[in-house]
Parts: structure tokens; C-alpha cells; sequence
């Protein structure tokens, strides 16, 4: 979720904005817990039906899904590390005063209240004010679905009947029939006038989701009629908007409204839903996704990916096969392009352009909240297209490696984090209240940030996506591996499931009571392939006739008895991931967990050098920790959901093998004609002369040529991939100035403004500089001359880099040095956009002058070295 009151400036995350808020309020590549007075989880009994109405049916639909969902309460979780994060956060749930979350709806709608006001993002002056109440009442209905505990069920009947309250007091407030929120409908005057206030629409979804799954899962009708209301209150709203301004409201941050509206049409069958709910189709998002375009960069993620949710919940309700094109097409391109090794996406919560990771690192990736429905969006999408394993895959990948380490180990509320974060260096830590340091766990009533609100979500509904069921086909499906027990109650059949998994390469199904005819589909692993596809499986202690296939199911068609039982065996082997935008930069993982490096509480200043040979296995710990040389000192290497409180790291620079090439690439630049320049070396494509870029007398007089620069737009376009696996460099290039402007470049080779190489003529501080950093990094590295460079006379620019050593050199003469940089070149990767003339960041003015003879070599070489090299 995005701020979006101002439009100046570059993109803000909402936890930055909400840093100073908050502070003004206070002054891929998914059982029930032991109720407190229970003695042990072992001694605890299967779950027992609610004892409210039993969960609704859904009304007639399109396009139903092949695949059905296990209700909650016929899915008990067992012992792990899945159902100990749910019990902290039920702890939470019964722990959290609904007075204090329903203060500000109270005071909006004319009613007491003397609750104490909560802060965060639930505080009394933040637009958002509301939202968490929306995610509690999720939370307690999966919690009341899955345990069959009446206190879930009580608490939000509470929670609904003082928002029926607030509702019905709203004309007396001044607000039309059916409002409910917790700050005045006028915000929807600012915003339909053309305004941007912080997500209005995004705060209603919330709350009406949460009614919603309360009357779905706890039998709740007076929440029904609350949401019922308000949904006509929506429409009431957005009726009499023409198309054009409808789509315009769009732009400001919705939530899932169409996906609300929706499921209320699937429950309800009244056509005013559906048809309210397509007034939010997004058609500048929905345009270039259901042509398959990639269209993401510069979007807010999680403002995306509620509109995909609603993309797939809207095809249910309408057949219409663009719904499901749009969320398959968006589905493939986020997983394949934009998510970082732990199924996570987005940098600073935005989308960047496709394939680049390592060059956006931060503490601020991988926003929870992203993950949350993109998890939604692969489960909906499976129950379609049960044939593609790859959306469960996923599914387990990011439940392991993100959801799972985002609770707090050590909280007996189960306080989560706002992003899980990448950069080296980044840790998990307890929590400083809002717009603390990244990383930082949640409280009680101090944060409210929409990552508390899902977290509570999260972590009460493990259990509904480990098994679906093809009624028609008569076949269950194992999904997940989680200790837990299914009931499947329409044919007698209970089946449990031990595993130690992750953990233990073994999972073991026990058809624990019943029988009969039954097709068992359980999903093989896409990361086995990785294992050379040496999965066992047994049934009854016998091996199959049919092999595994990893990403595929396995069919087991029987009939099945009272304990029968099925033994699946998935080696695990360490396997080196690369980042697409530099291959040399790789994460580490162990079947189906991603391995960080634990460095306590001094993590690495940049992406640390690892050799991968030196992994070894810690004796008498299960397998799954490891420790290995990164930087010549011995790091612990533990699965990353594990590692709290302490500074991490996920990925590492791994130096290629092999001898080094000396010469990479020279663009002599004396074509003197046309509008390319071609590579000496015959290694790399093109450059091209871009704007005003034209030709001109070269260096060494008429019978050479070089490239003029007009200081306005001209530059040259350098091909992608100069820098990819060097370990040391030399940069060269000369250049003749005609007149000289702070931070214009001679040349900048990098993805974007945060990662990149450069060299200016001139500084604000009027040096000559140097500088190389990639995202994440708190400074850059840097190499100053003692002077600005002079204009009017060719001179021969060299910049090396190797060993720790930068080195700036102005014709042939060393003109300075840095012996302590802190990265290398190896960690800039592939990079995209190079260029002569030009900065990345379009802030600087252009080059005004000339250059020629170019030059990357795979060496930092000396003076001496340089004046031979050149002469």
C-alpha cells in the first residue's frame, strides 16, 4: 500500500511516510492449538465443529474450480513449526482489545467511547484508521473454522455487532446509509474531486472482507447484512461516476474491492455485487496482462497484486476467460521476472523491471504483504489448473523461505515484520514501534502496519491450502508438506500425515481410518529436479510402478484401507542459485530452504565472497545447518526462516573459475559516419549514437574521428553486459570537454541510480570522481581527483579496480587512490544501461563535449601498464 497525497517526487513506501505519522500520534524460483488451560498440544482433541451456523455454501458460480478446498475445521494441524506460529498468533487474538480497535469507528459515527486510542496505522489522524479491525475479523474466523473454539467466534460476534452499531448511527453523523469506516465519508469527496488521499477504498475492502469471511466461515449473519449494506453504500458511491473517472479513482491504492464484491455475489446472487465489483477493474493494469505484456516496472506491488486477487475471484463469478488470462499471465511474470530467492517481490514495495535482483537489494524488499496474495493468487489458480504444479511449488517455496520467518520465534503474540530484507547485513529484530529500522517485528497496539493485519491472517490458515479435493474425480490432493490430519467426511476417510520435512527428506501418509476407491495425487517437488530426481515412494512398504516426476503429481489410483500408508523419501542436496541480472551472485538452498548466513550481531558491509567448495555439514544437527568460508572467516549457514535477531545474509558473490580475459570490450568510436559503432574485439553488439550525438574530429586529428556530445540529449548507448563476472576492471576512455557541468558523466554503467559505475568531470566539491555502488549499499565507493577535469584539450581518463584498490588515473598520471573500497566490480553484474554522456540518474545534465577509444578490460592494470596499453 502506497501514500499517495503528493504527486511530486519519486515513488514512497508507506512505512517511510507513516514513520513521521506515527510519531506525531504517539505524542519461488504453504489442529487446533492448545487452549491455554491445555496441558500439552499432544493431549489436545481433534477439532470439533463450530458450534455457531455452519459456514455458508456459495451460490451457483461460472466457473467453478476443478479443485475444492478442505473446510478448516476438517483440517487438523500437528506438531511443527507451522502450528507453533499459530498459536502465538491466537494468543494475539485473544489477547487484543476490540474497544481500543473500535475507538475511532465510535467517535466517526457520533457514539462514546473512552477506549484508548490505538497508534501505528491505527491511530486516530492516519487515513488508514480501521483496516486491522477487517484483518481481526479474518483471523478470528479462521481461527474459529479451524480450532472450533467458541472465544473466536464470541469475540468478533462482539466486534460485528458494535460495527452494526456504527452503521446504523452513520445518517445521524451526516453520512449516507450504509457507511461504515472509521474516518468520514468526505475523504470519498476528496478522492472522487481528484484527490489522493491514503487508500479509503483499500481500509472499506478490509473491513469488508473480514465481515464477509465471518459470515462464511463462523455462520455470522449479522455480518452479512452489515457487509450487505455497505456494498450497496459502494455502489450508491461509484454509480453515477462516468467510466473515465471511475478508472481515474483507480490510480489511488483500492485494496481487493472487486474481489470482495465479488465473493459477495457468489454468496449472494444479487447482481448488483458483480457488477459494482467490475466498476474496479483496473483496465491500465488488466490492458497490457491480458496480452501477456510486462508492464510492472515503477508499479506499486501490493496495490497490484489485491487487483490480481480480484482478477481471479471475478472469473468465478463470470466465466469471463480474460479474468483468468489476467491473473495467469501476471501469476508467470511475477514469479519468473520479478521474485527474489525467496518467492518474495518488489524493492522498496515496487516493481522494478524484469529480472533485475541483486541491483535491487535493500533492507526493503520482499514486502510481506506482497507475498500474502501472491499466495492467494497461485492457490485460486491451481483449484482451476490442478495440472500445473508450479503454483504449489511456489506456494511451499515462499511459505518456508518468507511467511514462515516472518513471525517473531521468540513473541508470545506473534508480532511480524513489515518486509523480510535481502541486503546483506539485514536482521529481524525486536521491534522499536513504528517506522523503526527495517526488519522490525510488529506490538501489540503500536504498529497496526497492513503486515500485522495480514500476519494475524497468515497465521491462522496453514491448514487451507495443504489438501483440495476433485469431488467429481473422487481424488484428494497432498499439497503441502505439514504434519496434520484431514477428514474428508462425504466418504469416511481420515488421513495423517507425519513428517519431520523440511527438516527430514520423509513424509509419511496413513489412511488412519475408512477406505475405498480413491485416486491420491500428491505432489512431487519442482526443486527435486535440482536433485537429479531420486524421489522414492512406497506404498504399503512396496516401491510404485510409476516413477516420480518432480513438478508433477503423482497419482496413486487403489482402493485403500484402514492403515495403509505411503513413505515418500526427497533427497536433498545443496544447489547454487544465480540472480538473473549477475550470475556471479548466488543464494545457497537445501531442498526446499533457502540458507543465510548467520552473522550475529555484525553482518557484512557489501555481498560477501563465498567459496562454495567450502561448505560442510555440522555434525549432529540434522543435516540442515551448515557452515562455510565467506571472506576468508568461517559463517554459520542456517535455514533463513530460522534466523532471528541477528544479521544475515542470503546472497553471495561467487568469483567465476577459469583464466581472465585482459581485454573485454573496445569501442574505438571512429566510425565517422552513421549512427552505430561497432566493438573491436567482435564480443559485443553495437553501440549506438543517441539524441544529438553526431561525429566529429577525433583525438588524433582529421584522419581519426570520435563521438560529439551536445550537452542536451546526446550520448552513446553502450551495450548490456560490459561488467558481467569481472573480478577486477580497467575503464578507459578519453574524452574532450567543451565546457563542464556538475555530475554530468563521461560514463555511467549500471541498472538505475542506485546501481552503477561512474566517472564525472566534476563534483559539487569540484573534484574529478569515480564511483561504484549497488543497491543496499549505505555509501558508495569512491575515487576523488584533487581537481575538476579542464575543458578544451583531449584528455585520456583510466579508473582500476581490483583488491580492495581504486584508482583514478588522468592521462597516464595516478590522480587518485582509495585502498579501502568496500565492493568490487563482480557485484554489478549484467549491467542493462551503459552509457557514454549520460547518467542513470536523469536528475544530471548530459556530457557536453567529446569521446573516443573506450575501452573494459578484465584487469586492473598499472601505470605502466595503462601507458602501454594506450599508446
Amino acid at each position: 500500500m502506497t501514500e499517495s497525497g503528493s504527486v511530486a517526487g519519486p515513488p514512497v513506501s508507506r512505512r517511510r511516510v507513516l514513520t513521521a505519522s506515527g510519531a506525531a500520534a504517539a505524542a519461488w524460483a504453504a489442529g487446533p492449538p492448545a487452549p491455554a488451560s491445555a496441558a500439552t498440544p499432544a493431549e489436545a482433541a481433534p477439532a470439533a465443529a463450530p458450534t455457531t451456523a455452519a459456514p455458508v455454501a456459495a451460490s451457483a458460480e461460472a466457473a467453478p474450480a476443478r479443485l475444492a478446498a478442505f473446510p478448516l475445521s476438517a483440517v487438523r494441524l500437528l506438531e511443527s513449526p507451522f502450528l507453533a506460529n499459530m498459536r502465538r498468533t491466537l494468543s494475539y487474538l485473544r489477547f487484543v482489545d476490540p474497544d481500543r480497535l473500535l475507538h475511532t469507528f465510535r467517535l466517526n459515527a457520533g457514539l462514546p467511547s473512552t477506549a484508548e486510542p490505538c497508534g501505528g496505522w491505527e491511530a486516530p489522524d492516519v487515513l488508514l484508521r480501521g483496516h486491522s479491525t477487517g484483518h481481526l475479523l479474518s483471523a478470528l474466523a479462521f481461527a474459529h473454522a479451524n480450532t472450533g473454539e467458541q472465544t473466536y467466534a464470541d469475540k468478533a460476534r462482539r466486534i460485528v455487532a458494535a460495527l452494526a452499531e456504527c452503521q446504523a448511527a452513520a445518517p445521524g453523523a451526516g453520512y449516507r446509509a450504509g457507511y461504515l469506516s472509521a474516518f468520514p465519508e468526505r475523504i470519498f469527496d476528496e478522492l472522487e474531486a481528484g484527490g489522493k488521499p491514503w487508500a479509503p477504498y483499500y481500509t472499506l475492502h478490509k473491513i469488508m472482507a473480514g465481515l464477509l469471511d465471518q459470515y462464511r466461515l463462523s455462520g455470522n449473519d449479522q455480518a452479512l447484512s452489515v457487509v450487505r449494506r455497505m456494498a450497496a453504500w459502494v455502489d450508491s458511491r461509484t454509480s453515477p461516476l462516468d467510466e473515465a473517472t471511475m478508472q481515474r479513482l483507480l490510480g489511488v491504492e483500492f485494496g481487493g474491492m472487486n474481489e470482495v464484491l465479488a465473493g459477495l455475489y457468489l454468496v449472494t446472487g444479487d447482481p448488483v455485487h458483480l457488477r459494482t465489483a467490475r466498476r474496479f477493474d483496473h483496465e491500465s493494469l488488466y490492458g497490457p496482462l491480458a496480452e501477456g505484456r510486462d508492464e510492472l516496472d515503477g508499479r506499486h506491488a501490493n496495490t497490484e497484486l489485491a487487483k490480481i486477487v480480484g482478477a481471479a475471484e471475478e472469473y468465478r463469478a463470470t466465466g469471463d476467460p480474460r479474468y483468468l488470462r489476467i491473473a495467469r499471465n501476471f501469476w508467470h511474470i511475477v514469479v519468473r521476472d520479478h521474485s527474489y530467492v525467496i518467492g518474495g517481490n518488489s524493492n522498496q514495495e515496487f516493481f522494478g523491471p524484469p529480472g533485475q535482483i541483486v541491483s535491487r537489494l535493500s533492507e526493503d524488499t520482499c514486502e510481506n504483504c506482497n507475498s500474502y496474495n501472491m499466495l492467494k493468487i497461485g492457490r485460486r489458480l491451481f483449484r482451476h489448473d490442478p495440472g500445473t504444479a508450479a503454483y504449489m511449488d511456489h506456494y511451499e517455496w515462499t511459505l518456508y523461505n518468507q511467511m514462515l520467518g516472518e513471525q517473531d520465534p521468540d513473541s508470545d503474540h506473534g508480532f511480524v515484520t513489515y518486509y523480510t530484507g535481502l541486503w546483506a547485513g539485514s536482521r529481524r529484530q525486536p521491534k522499536g514501534g513504528l517506522g523503526s529500522a527495517p526488519g522490525s517485528y510488529s506490538g501489540d497496539y503500536d504498529n497496526f502496519s497492513c503486515d500485522h493485519g495480514t500476519g494475524m491472517e497468515t497465521h491462522t490458515k496453514f491448514a487451507d491450502t495443504i489438501y483440495f479435493r476433485d469431488e467429481k474425480a473422487g481424488a484428494l490432493y497432498v499439497n503441502l508438506f505439514i504434519p496434520s490430519e484431514v477428514a474428508w467426511a462425504e466418504r469416511g476417510l481420515r488421513l495423517r500425515q507425519h513428517t519431520g520435512y523440511p527438516d527430514t527428506d520423509t513424509v509419511r501418509l496413513t489412511v488412519t481410518e475408512g477406505g475405498g476407491r480413491l485416486a491420491l495425487k500428491v505432489r512431487i517437488p519442482g526443486w527435486l529436479a535440482d536433485a537429479g530426481s531420486r524421489a522414492r515412494v512406497l506404498v504399503g512398504g512396496h516401491p510404485v510402478a510409476v516413477k516420480p516426476v518432480p513438478g508433477r503429481y503423482l497419482t496413486l489410483d487403489r482402493h485403500w484401507r484402514t492403515g495403509d500408508t505411503v513413505e515418500l523419501t526427497f533427497p536433498r542436496e545443496l544447489v547454487w542459485r544465480p540472480a538473473p541480472d549477475n550470475p556471479h551472485i548466488k543464494a545457497v538452498s537445501y531442498g526446499p530452504l533457502v540458507l543465510a548466513g548467520a552473522y550475529g550481531d555484525s553482518g557484512p558491509r557489501t555481498i560477501p565472497g563465498i567459496e562454495p567448495t567450502s561448505v560442510r555439514p555440522v555434525a549432529g544437527r540434522g543435516g540442515l545447518e551448515f557452515t562455510a568460508v565467506a571472506e576468508g572467516a568461517k559463517v554459520p549457514l542456517l535455514p533463513f526462516h530460522r534466523v532471528h535477531h541477528q544479521s544475515y545474509n542470503v546472497y553471495f558473490a561467487v568469483p567465476p573459475s577459469g583464466r581472465r580475459r585482459r581485454e573485454i570490450a573496445r569501442f574505438p568510436l571512429a566510425e565517422g559516419d552513421g549512427t552505430t559503432s561497432a566493438d573491436a574485439l567482435r564480443r559485443f553488439p553495437d553501440a549506438r549514437l543517441v539524441g544529438g550525438a553526431s561525429w566529429r574530429e577525433g583525438p588524433t586529428g582529421p584522419d581519426g574521428a570520435a563521438v560529439a556530445l551536445d550537452g542536451k540529449d546526446g550520448h552513446v548507448a553502450l551495450p548490456p553486459g560490459l561488467l558481467t563476472g569481472l573480478t577486477e576492471l580497467t575503464v578507459s576512455v578519453r574524452v574532450f570537454l567543451e565546457s563542464v557541468a556538475n555530475s554530468a558523466r563521461v560514463f555511467d554503467l549500471g541498472f538505475h541510480k542506485n546501481t552503477y559505475l561512474f566517472l564525472t568531470p566534476r563534483t559539487g566539491a569540484g573534484k574529478a570522481r569515480a564511483a561504484w555502488k549497488i543497491a543496499g549499499m549505505e555509501a558508495e565507493d569512491y575515487v576523488d581527483a584533487s581537481t575538476a577535469l579542464e575543458p578544451g584539450r583531449w584528455i585520456h581518463l583510466a579508473l582500476t579496480i581490483g583488491d580492495g584498490t581504486g584508482v583514478l588515473y588522468v592521462d597516464g598520471a595516478e590522480a587518485g587512490r582509495d585502498d579501502a573500497v568496500v565492493s568490487g566490480p563482480l557485484l554489478l553484474g549484467a549491467t542493462s544501461r551503459n552509457y557514454l554522456g549520460r547518467s542513470q540518474n536523469p536528475a544530471h545534465p548530459y556530457l557536453h563535449g567529446a569521446v573516443a577509444d573506450f575501452r573494459v578490460l578484465g584487469r586492473a592494470l598499472s601505470a605502466a601498464e595503462l601507458y602501454r596499453a594506450d599508446g
